[in-house]
């Protein structure tokens, strides 16, 4: 039997949605920086048809409240664990896309008895000086002028150019989402993302939990040697590169990611 229940907040401010069969395996979904729940709406559908699925918002972001105390990665590491502990669900697997693949791998640090499997889509990993310059300026820019000061530039390297002239009404829905943050929340989410890869190279001790890592070929914030990276410092993961897109991929083609983290996911959760 499947079923949705969509609740407005839980009592520390998290709002959240269930879906799909309540007796099967959990899989949790991250957004990133700037996004908020309804990224998933591309994926969720063929994913709550095997599994529950718990879709979420950070704090700061989509209809969760701010975040209440200064954002980072164990501040948002500690919000899913108190979300799954008011749900009571004892182990998942964890969906991450780009802030959210930092937020998984800090999860599955912290609470290692919780995570069953990760799912890291487009997420940066050890920057070269250059492109961690690049990254504290936007950073700063954001600080300086909120979300808007930076739109452009953002959605130019979230989509290829044929998208954005083929979908406008979709690059549209993007940009109000990030238009809707809260300046000075984002501002310090956008720190998070700039500075809190470092926390999470060559984890001690490492991850171990059955991980699935996938970017685009020309995703320039979250690299595909940003991605073998992350897979070489986790025993076993796989690594997938998918040819052409940007770091919207999962948005211009959802299939391409879709396909793939329902066959990892029926590999790592066969056994639940």
């Amino acid at each position: 039997m499947s079923s949705k229940e969509i609740v407005a907040r839980t009592e520390d401010g998290t709002a959240y949605e269930l879906s799909g069969p309540e007796d099967a395996p959990v899989v949790v979904l991250i957004h990133g920086l700037g996004l908020n729940r309804h990224l998933w709406r591309w994926h969720e559908p063929a994913l709550s048809i095997r599994y529950r699925v718990l879709n979420y918002d950070l704090f700061g972001h989509g209809d969760s409240t701010p975040p209440p105390a200064t954002p980072s990665l164990s501040l948002f590491s500690t919000q899913l664990s108190d979300l799954l502990d008011r749900l009571g669900i004892q182990s998942c697997a964890i969906v991450g896309f780009s802030l959210g693949g930092m937020i998984n791998r800090r999860f599955a640090l912290d609470y290692p008895q919780c995570t069953g499997a990760l799912a890291i889509l487009n997420s940066p990993h050890e920057r070269s000086p250059e492109a961690q310059r690049l990254v504290e300026e936007r950073a700063a820019q954001t600080a300086d002028g909120g979300p808007a000061a930076t739109i452009d530039a953002t959605i130019e390297r979230w989509f290829t150019a044929e998208f954005r002239a083929a979908q406008p009404t979709v690059t549209a829905l993007v940009r109000r989402w990030v238009l809707a943050n809260d300046p000075m929340s984002y501002s310090q989410c956008r720190q998070v993302l700039a500075n809190g890869v470092v926390e999470l190279i060559g984890p001690r001790p490492p991850i171990t939990q059955a991980t699935l890592v996938m970017t685009a070929e020309n995703d320039s914030g979250s690299t595909p040697a940003m991605t073998h990276s992350i897979a070489a410092e986790i025993p076993g993961a796989q690594t997938i590169i998918v040819p052409k897109l940007q770091h919207m991929g999962l948005v211009e083609q959802p299939s391409q990611f879709t396909e793939p983290l329902l066959r990892f996911l029926g590999e790592a959760l066969s056994d639940t």
